[in-house]
């Protein structure tokens, strides 16, 4: 498993938090530690998914992943 701690824009509310919960738990291989605003933490398993998907769930949602260690 890969963790990966995100800072995502445009998150202001806890109707936010659940969407991008909600975004990042669809992904197949995710598992995510926590979301808050502005922020989320997560690991995923490399065989079945990428970063890159990951980011593009958030993306979907409306939101831009600012920066990803």
């Amino acid at each position: 498993m890969t963790k990966l701690n995100l800072k995502i824009s445009g998150m202001s509310c806890g109707h936010c938090v659940q969407a991008v919960r909600r975004a990042l738990e669809s992904v197949p291989g995710v598992s995510v530690k926590e979301v808050g605003i502005g922020t989320a933490d997560l690991t995923f398993d490399e065989s079945t998914t990428t970063a890159e998907q990951v980011q593009e769930a958030i993306e979907d949602e409306g939101y831009a992943v600012t920066d990803a260690k």
